[in-house]
């Protein structure tokens, strides 16, 4: 049932699954195409490490970086290759895959003040017209109640197949059985933790892109919001 227009609550469409599915490229699109919001929950973590990085915030210093996370200043542009990330007026993107980045994020995220000053970031990305968010657990922990919930899968050999065209077209040296195997080895150690684990909503449409085109599951997405939402979304869809 579409939702009607006296309901003044943000709308919410949640794209989750592994990684290799296409989360970002489908998310982008979507919010473009709907003229909604864009999250990619992911860079929050990343984003918040690199400020803290860059303004000499230690990792174990809890007050600091809950304060950090408050008044972090992030944004988020749906693009045609994706979701830009910004941190004020700068284009962060690409600092955001380093090593120390990497580091950094993975200890914030441990303290439990931290994740809590995360979700609350995250939540405050719901306005309007409305949000479509990117994540591993946009559906079942940031945002239990969204209208909407796509859970993007593909089977782990064309996932790997994708990750390794996109890096051999960057001149990387790659090896597709060693990828396979890291993808195997990160989508258990994801379903199977105890925080967080990336699993679909028990509410979630489940998407398979392994034999579908990105435009086709854009349109599909699309589709399924539009009969979600109704007259909450745009009916040209060449916008």
């Amino acid at each position: 049932m579409a939702l009607t227009k006296n309901e003044s609550r943000p709308p919410v469409l949640t794209i989750d699954g592994p990684s290799g599915a296409g989360k970002g490229a489908v998310s982008a699109a979507v919010a473009r195409r709907l003229g909604w919001n864009a999250l990619d929950s992911g860079a929050v973590y990343r984003s918040v490490a690199l400020a803290a990085l860059e303004r000499g915030v230690a990792a174990d210093d809890e007050q600091a970086l809950v304060e950090l996370t408050r008044n972090v200043d992030l944004t988020f542009r749906a693009g045609s290759d994706g979701i830009g990330v910004f941190l004020g007026d700068r284009e962060v993107g690409g600092s955001l895959r380093t090593e120390e980045v990497s580091v950094m994020a993975s200890r914030v995220a441990a303290i439990p003040a931290v994740r809590a000053a995360l979700l609350e970031l995250q939540r405050a990305y719901r306005v309007m017209p409305g949000l479509v968010a990117d994540g591993r657990d946009m559906g079942t922990i940031v945002f239990p109640d969204a209208e909407l919930k796509v859970f993007l899968e593909a089977s782990v050999e064309e996932r790997a197949k994708r990750r390794y065209n996109q890096l051999k077209e960057k001149g990387e040296s790659v090896i597709l059985s060693r990828l396979f195997r890291d993808m195997q080895a990160r989508d258990r150690r994801d379903r199977e933790r105890s925080v967080a684990p990336t699993v679909p909503a028990a509410d979630a449409a489940v998407v398979d892109s392994t034999h579908l085109s990105l435009d086709e599951v854009i349109g599909h997405v699309v589709g399924l919001a539009r009969e979600r939402f109704g007259d909450q979304v745009p009916k040209d869809e060449n916008q």
